[in-house]
């Protein structure tokens, strides 16, 4: 029998009647079922949302921390339950969910030590002046399908530490892990601080324009990163994007290959390349452009690609049937077009399951789609570069600016190469990694605002300044 997951509102677990089918990636068969949410219960959890606010807006920095500590603690103490849910439903291998359910246990519990505390703008003979923060109100979040759980907690710790309330709509595709957390957590924080409720995509506009909602933050493409700007623009929402991006990773020639393949490997195929921040543009030095390149495809040769389940699993299923078809349509189109391969560049035979085998292309030209264009997927274009200047303007050139990395033993022309990539984070020898106390968002069509640390915290708040002039006191 399949099992059925409840919708959190209000503090209660609640459902419909009408129901969706949650998909295993590696097997294609129905794990789950979540309520089809409308209007109605739109309009019903906002309701709870707007109700808490009133209450949870004044409540003290500690009761806030206690409230994210909980959700923390739920998290990790059931982490064994979570992360094999996470991989039925998202498809990455036991290890990289097991990383996810820590990661957000640990997100968790950082963020709720963050605190925005007033500032002086002012204090003379004449007048005390200071900025404090105030939230916004009721937060719509809206979660991507590579991070479900991750992504969650990314939107719902700072918007209740900031004094927020919030409507989180996971992914259709991947709603079930977090579903369990809502679960866990529905006596554990105030009835309305936290609502989560399921539905297919027409639900993210019913968000996104709804009045009662003050605030937008989305993790997702570029392209619906557009349409919810326009939706949150009729009311004026404020919004923070997480959108997509083509990253670049330099490799310097001084770097050495047998030391960093492995790390360059899983900087492109952790998840099964489903991650904004992975990188999907590789550029190697020609000087070592062939050892490199075939010490990675080399590595390639021995991970197996497979069910995430299964022991020794290292690169995953896609995790929906669009995006497999459109990283196939890429990889197809790099073979009409004659590029080389290095490893992968057919489809799995087998025809159960969303695998795509690991695909690395040699040297493709700057202007071929799947060089162009954000794969997420497994797939990895590496190309060659002469000089520094010429790979600096080549990384550059994208519509995009969320991540990117660079590769050398000298660390200091890795800081200045750095300095001059137009992307929200770089890397010097190493990848992915982000920390919950420094902000994180993206440039140029990547988005904006930021996520993580007191700067994502603000995207919660607006600030009001309260001045007193100390020599006009009335009598």
């Amino acid at each position: 029998m399949v099992t059925q997951y409840k919708n959190l509102i209000n503090g209660e677990m609640v459902e419909n009647g009408e129901w969706l089918d949650v998909v295993n990636p590696a097997n294609e068969q129905v794990i789950g079922q979540v309520p089809a949410c409308g209007a109605e219960e739109l309009d019903r959890a906002v309701a709870a949302a707007r109700a808490a606010f009133k209450t949870w807006k004044n409540t003290s920095h500690e009761e806030r921390a206690a409230a994210c500590m909980a959700i923390s603690a739920a998290i990790k103490d059931n982490s064994d339950e979570l992360f094999r849910l996470l991989t039925a439903e998202q498809g990455k291998p036991h290890a990289q969910a097991q990383g996810e359910i820590f990661g957000a246990a640990g997100i968790s519990k950082a963020q709720s030590t963050l605190k925005l505390e007033d500032v002086i703008n002012e204090d003379s003979d004449q007048r005390l002046s200071r900025t404090r923060r105030v939230p916004v109100g009721v937060v719509g979040g809206i979660v991507p399908w590579n991070f479900p759980l991750m992504m969650a907690i990314q939107k719902i710790v700072p918007a209740l530490m900031s004094g927020c309330t919030i409507v989180l709509k996971p992914s259709p595709f991947t709603p079930l892990t977090t579903l369990r957390v809502a679960e866990l957590i529905a006596d554990k924080v105030p009835a309305g601080t936290v609502n989560i409720i399921t539905g297919e995509d027409a639900l993210g506009p019913m968000i996104t324009s709804h009045p009662g909602i003050d605030k937008i933050t989305f993790t997702g493409s570029t392209e619906t990163g557009k349409k919810i700007m326009e939706g949150a623009s009729a009311d004026l929402k404020r919004i923070t994007l997480e959108l997509g991006g083509n990253d670049a990773s330099i490799v310097m020639p001084d770097a050495d290959p047998k030391k960093v393949a492995e790390q360059l490997f899983w900087s492109s195929f952790q998840n099964a390349g489903q991650v904004c921040i992975a990188a999907k543009r590789v550029y190697i030095h020609e000087d070592i452009y062939d050892e490199l390149s075939q010490a990675i495809a080399e590595y390639a040769r021995n991970v197996k690609v497979g069910d995430g389940s299964e022991q020794g699993t290292g690169v995953g299923p896609i995790q929906n049937k669009k995006q497999y078809e459109r990283v196939l349509e890429l990889i197809e189109d790099a073979k009409d077009n004659g590029y080389k391969f290095l490893t992968g560049g057919d489809k799995d035979p087998s025809g159960t399951g969303y695998y795509v085998p690991i695909t690395i292309l040699d040297n493709p030209p700057e202007d071929a789609r799947i060089v162009a264009e954000e794969q997420f997927g497994p797939v990895m274009p590496l190309m060659k570069f002469s000089t520094e200047e010429e790979v600096i303007e080549r990384a550059n050139n994208s519509e995009y600016g969320l991540a990117g990395a660079v590769w050398t033993a000298d660390t200091n022309k890795g800081v200045e190469i750095a300095e001059k990539l137009e992307t929200g984070t770089v890397w010097v020898n190493e990848f992915m990694h982000l920390s919950p106390f420094a902000p994180f968002g993206g440039h140029k069509q990547s988005g904006f605002g930021a996520e993580y640390g007191l700067d994502g915290m603000k995207e919660f708040t607006y600030p009001q300044v309260i001045t007193i002039k100390k020599d006009n006191v009335v009598a």
